[in-house]
């Protein structure tokens, strides 16, 4: 399923590049053998036993089912409306030690993303201790990332941790198929994933 990208609540599908996969480079490397050609001097006994063989092969090669943004994603997801005060945010990150805040419009839809480091850098006096009264005035309407990456409860983790070295971000949220917030994936997901999966043949 495709990576999408949300732009101020409207939706399209990312560009994103080809990943191949052990079993598509094993498809290719075996479409090279001359399967059909097979030497006169065989008989029917020795095709057959080479055929059986060459089965085999090609289900050793075979990876294990990808594991797929549902196995992973954190469901519920806490958002925010975008009419929202900083301090809302602030007070949730802070509580729940989250670092990714996804920011809806009235109906629901996805229209931005509120991080960690955009309280940071826009109201630094969270941090500091300094005078908040600004930060009780402010919306994250007016901080918050209109351009969302997001990708749907079937897209393999690995073109979504592609995705995030490619846009160097840390936070992904799934859109289920009304559009609708089903979850959310962060590189802490990913690195918690990577050891409790075991193999990394599950991410191929």
């Amino acid at each position: 399923m495709p990576i999408n990208l949300a732009v101020n609540g409207i939706t399209e599908i990312y560009p994103t590049k080809q990943v191949g996969s052990r079993s598509s480079r094993a498809e290719t490397a075996g479409d090279r053998e001359p399967h059909d050609q097979h030497p006169p001097s065989l008989d029917h006994s020795a095709l057959t036993a080479q055929s059986a063989y060459r089965q085999a092969d090609i289900q050793q090669r075979h990876p294990k089912p990808a594991v797929l943004a549902k196995d992973l994603m954190r469901s519920p997801v806490v958002s925010l409306p975008s009419d929202s005060l900083l301090l809302d945010a602030w007070a949730i990150m802070s509580q729940e030690r989250f670092h990714h805040i996804p920011v809806t419009s009235l109906h629901g839809t996805l229209v931005g993303m509120v991080s960690y480091r955009d309280l940071l850098l826009h109201v630094p006096e969270l941090f500091t201790g300094g005078d908040k009264r600004q930060a009780a005035q402010r919306r994250l309407a007016e901080i918050m990332t209109p351009r969302v990456i997001t990708a749907t409860p079937s897209t393999e983790i690995r073109e979504i941790a592609h995705v995030m070295l490619d846009e160097q971000i840390h936070a992904v949220p799934i859109l289920d198929q009304h559009r609708l917030l089903a979850g959310i994936i962060s590189t802490h997901d990913l690195l918690q994933a990577i050891a409790q999966h075991g193999p990394l043949e599950l991410w191929t």
